[in-house]
């Protein structure tokens, strides 16, 4: 089980091997190494080698806000791994480890006035509610007959959906950037790793996704699909997390004509 420290450091490696090395002179010798050696992350931020090193392997019993600034800067980190950071050592909110058996009246009953596909994810991705326009759209994940209400599972484990889904790679690589953004606090929930695991048993493609340490927010985009029985249709996607119940998504896909 891989716990916040061990993530903290994993994520900081796939950063650092990220990042662009500094110029040096005709003839050095070639580096062996991708990216920014650990001494290099650990000089510009003004840290000792051995501290960063202990940060990097999981071994750092806390990690403090100024010196997860330093790497964010050093690492020229995006909005979306700047937050990751900070969950993934501790110091963002940490979400109460609870599953939602259903939504809030109050949120079912907006999904209800919703006169466009629009459903409700929970903190593992699972459907939980979702509207009649949603149900059309998606018949085989949130029809009567569908049997799997997990976002992930669905769009990885199911066959159909590469053809249902318009350019199914950069698709699902984006979906797992944005879990991964999502679910930094989990490192440790038995639920989460479970769900991760079995995913990446279960999916070639999801396994390497998970692998790169993307991390990215559910930016409002447009979706593709080839339906069954609307024929292409796009969408422009739009999220929305509640105030009350932070673990929920309100995600609401609005049709585009002119796409």
């Amino acid at each position: 089980m891989t716990t916040r420290h061990q993530e903290l450091g994993r994520f900081l490696r796939t950063l650092r091997e990220r990042a662009a090395p500094p110029l040096e002179p005709p003839g050095t010798r070639r580096r062996r190494t991708p990216g920014l050696r650990r001494e290099e992350v650990a000089a510009l931020c003004g840290i000792s080698v051995t501290w960063y090193t202990w940060i990097e392997q999981g071994r750092a019993p806390q990690v403090s806000p100024d010196t997860l600034a330093r790497f964010a800067a050093v690492l020229a980190v995006t909005d979306a791994e700047r937050r990751y950071l900070w969950e993934a050592a501790g110091l963002a909110p940490q979400r109460v480890p609870r599953v939602l058996p259903q939504v809030p009246a109050a949120i079912a009953s907006v999904l209800e006035h919703i006169a466009t596909p629009a459903y409700c994810l929970g903190r593992y991705w699972d459907a939980l509610a979702w509207n009649r326009q949603a149900q059309e759209l998606f018949p085989d994940w949130l029809g009567a007959d569908g049997t799997e209400r997990n976002l992930l599972r669905f769009v990885f484990c199911e066959p159909a959906v590469r053809d249902f889904i318009v350019d199914w790679p950069s698709r699902a690589r984006r979906l797992v950037a944005e879990f991964a953004a999502d679910s930094a606090d989990l490192a440790g929930d038995p639920l989460y790793e479970e769900l991760v695991s079995e995913l990446c048993g279960q999916s070639p493609e999801f396994r390497a996704y998970w692998q790169r340490r993307e991390v990215s927010f559910r930016d409002p985009a447009l979706k593709a699909f080839r339906h069954p029985a609307l024929g292409p249709v796009v969408y422009e996607q739009t999220t929305f997390a509640p105030l009350v119940e932070r673990d929920l998504k309100l995600v609401v896909l609005c049709a585009r004509a002119d796409a």
